[in-house]
């Protein structure tokens, strides 16, 4: 903790502890006013002492991170929550500092890590991280193995990665998965069987602590908790497109017409979202969902003028009926950003802070 968190008075008669909790209830939208108090509070708000705090007593706040294509860059911004009293904001982030190509992303507590993907047609095992606490990038342990559009997901506070390689050698084969733990700090071998070895997965998620990767022909699943490998089902399968989202254990993602479905892992069978039909437009391409707080997020790209696309965002409650359904009420949808004509989603991402 700096100096001077630790000799000034941040509220006159009160302990500084308890003022750092007084602090950390103050939604993160006005910390820049806050940072203008004095220097104490600026150095408090900046502390990784603050963001404890918050996550202690349950006061984090859910923001939306998108990463975007704009004329062959990467561009970052974030959106801050629209609530009755202000309307959205989105910021725009400083750039990774390497551009790569068909990486995977994982969200770990306050980070987000940029896995692998091509440097000019030729795969990394790099790993960027993104702390999302300070808008600041950082280089993270590196992989075994190089690859790129690999699968990734996050159980029990540890990234999985599968796939993106070509098991062309001992090494690759050995090294086909791969699990990050961000105590040790150190990339791990996981075992795998020689069936399940796919290239290229182009799509996954975590339900039920059992990892889910999608590759060109079916896809395997893995359930981290008995250390055990399957196939994923052929109707899960035929039915999952684009990017998906988990909420309450149901996989949503778009189908052939356009329209939010949900999977039910238990069932296996995949079921209409019913009651947001009217309010969005059919998601045939360029839609990415992300498990925004508990409630479905979904932004797409919309029609926009001619020189410009729209980036459209809803939130969306869902839920299952008494008779096994899904239903949804959307919350607010909206425009929420203006990006040159030809840009496209890669992908979005929700982190709690």
């Amino acid at each position: 903790m700096s100096d001077l968190y630790t000799q000034s008075q941040l509220i006159p008669n009160l302990p500084n502890d308890i003022a750092l909790q007084c602090l950390a209830r103050v939604p993160r939208y006005h910390h820049p006013i806050l940072s203008l108090v004095s220097k104490s509070w600026r150095s408090t708000i900046s502390s990784t002492a603050l963001y404890t705090t918050r996550s202690r007593i349950h006061t984090t706040e859910t923001f939306l991170y998108l990463n975007l294509r704009i004329n062959s860059t990467f561009h970052w911004y974030t959106l801050f929550s629209r609530t009755q009293e202000k309307p959205i904001k989105v910021c725009q982030l400083s750039s990774m500092p390497t551009r790569t190509i068909g990486p995977a992303f994982a969200v770990l507590g306050s980070k987000i890590y940029v896995i692998g993907g091509s440097i000019g047609d030729i795969p990394s095992n790099n790993v960027w991280v993104f702390d999302c606490r300070f808008n600041c990038w950082e280089m993270g342990p590196r992989m075994r193995v190089c690859r790129e559009f690999a699968a990734a997901g996050v159980v029990d506070e540890k990234i999985y990665v599968l796939g993106g390689c070509v098991v062309d050698n001992w090494a690759r084969s050995m090294n086909w998965a791969e699990v990050f733990d961000p105590k040790t700090g150190l990339w791990t071998a996981l075992p795998s069987p020689i069936e399940v070895r796919d290239k290229w997965m182009h799509a996954s998620a975590v339900v039920g602590g059992r990892m889910y990767a999608m590759a060109d022909r079916g896809g395997v699943v893995y359930d981290a908790e008995g250390c055990a490998w399957g196939s994923v089902s052929k109707r899960l399968d035929l039915g999952w497109r684009g990017r998906a989202a988990v909420v309450g254990e149901v996989l949503y993602c778009y189908d052939y017409l356009g329209k939010i479905r949900g999977y039910d892992v238990k069932e296996n069978v995949w079921k209409e979202l019913k009651g947001v039909e009217k309010g969005l437009p059919k998601f045939l391409c360029g839609a990415t969902m992300v498990n925004f707080d508990d409630k479905l997020c979904v932004v797409w790209e919309g029609k926009g003028s001619g020189k410009e696309v729209d980036i459209m965002c809803a939130e969306i409650e869902v839920w299952k009926n008494e008779d096994g359904g899904l239903s949804g009420k959307i919350l607010w949808s909206d425009m929420i950003l203006v990006v040159p004509n030809g840009a496209s989603i890669v992908h979005c991402l929700a982190v709690d802070l």
